[in-house]
């Protein structure tokens, strides 16, 4: 079935409101989650609800957490989350950046004790209705991608997001996982029944597997480029910059590292990064949307292999997603549907999916 933004969101406040969210934090959560299913990336999006109500009964979540500026300077800022879910203090942080960014050409905010805070991307996004630049990095509560050569599951996906402002384009949004592919993926392909690509995941020996169920209880993925031979060295050592500048600048701690001290690592303990930058200022003048709409432009004019796919850059898919579930609604598998409307009664609120159809 599809639905609407407007009744995902309203689902989404009640539960919230239930857990102990304030309401802005509600508003802001709330957002972001749907906002990244619109734009297609399913993998973080609603469906980590039922994710996010495990961690708030094993008590790794402060729904009500206090946000804390530690470190307010002129360019830079460093804030705590409190423990609390990674949205209100990612939103928070990167509105601190671009304040900063308008006020001197750069604003670079370090967060610590944070939570999941959804897809990157929309954060990297918040800067462009500002015509400035954005970058949004952050570590992971768990580990996931095991080191080229290794068979141990040692860091995160790691996400980068990066987003520049465009005149005539919709602008150049990239937002990726350092692994092959984002953690998320595998639940989706588990929760649909169907098999991973070749080179994604690795099972509890460290072997390939294509086998959803296996990869996602083995939670063993290989970095970007899969092999060594494809570049997987690339990948780990973009996963490992992440959580350099995500988690260690933050002093949020890295849970490969406090697991080899033997210290417990909580999910409340996650690191983001957020750096906004004003082209404007850089350059003396407003030219940099238009210089990066040629580039766009002769991108897009690339000759294809295919007659039948066009060459693209990086936002596209998600631009055309969000045009398409704007109108149409977010689809929502059976699957997730039953996962919503259980997390939905164990809080005891409406599950307002109920009305609406296959379509």
């Amino acid at each position: 079935m599809k639905v609407s933004s407007e009744v995902l969101r309203e689902q989404l406040g009640l539960i919230f409101r239930v857990w102990g969210m304030s309401s802005e934090f509600i508003e802001m959560t709330s957002r972001v989650m749907v906002d990244t299913d619109l734009h297609g990336i399913d993998s973080h999006g609603i469906g980590m609800l039922s994710v996010y109500n495990n961690w708030r009964k094993m008590g790794r979540i402060v729904f009500d957490a206090p946000i804390t500026v530690v470190t307010d300077l002129p360019s830079l800022c460093l804030i705590d989350g409190g423990g609390g879910l990674g949205h209100p203090v990612g939103i928070q942080g990167m509105k601190i950046a671009i304040t900063k960014a308008q006020e001197t050409g750069l604003g670079m905010v370090s967060v610590r004790q944070s939570n999941h805070f959804g897809a990157a991307g929309y954060y990297a996004r918040m800067a462009l209705e500002h015509d400035l630049i954005g970058i949004a990095m952050t570590g992971t509560p768990g580990s996931a991608v095991v080191p080229t050569f290794g068979k141990k599951n040692m860091l995160g996906t790691n996400p980068i997001a990066f987003a520049a402002p465009t005149r005539r384009n919709p602008p150049f949004v990239l937002d990726m996982a350092t692994s092959t592919i984002a953690i998320g993926k595998l639940a989706v392909a588990k929760r649909l029944g169907l098999p991973v690509k070749e080179g994604w995941a690795l099972d509890e020996d460290g072997n390939p597997t294509t086998d959803p169920v296996v990869a996602r209880e083995a939670r063993k993925l290989t970095p970007l480029g899969g092999t060594r031979d494809l570049g997987s060295h690339k990948g780990y050592g973009l996963a490992a910059m992440v959580d350099i500048l995500s988690s260690t600048l933050s002093g949020a701690g890295i849970l490969c590292v406090t697991r080899d001290k033997g210290e417990e690592f909580n999910i409340g303990r996650v690191g983001h990064f957020f750096l906004a930058l004003n082209p404007a200022t850089i350059r003396g003048d407003d030219g940099f949307p238009d210089e990066l709409d040629d580039l766009i432009d002769v991108l897009h004019a690339t000759p294809p292999v295919r007659k039948d796919q066009s060459v693209l850059v990086a936002g596209d898919p998600e631009w055309e997603a969000f045009k398409i579930r704007t109108k149409k609604g977010v689809p929502v598998s059976e699957q997730l549907a039953r996962e919503i409307k259980n997390v939905a009664d164990e809080a005891g609120v409406e599950y307002l999916l109920k009305n609406w159809k296959k379509r």
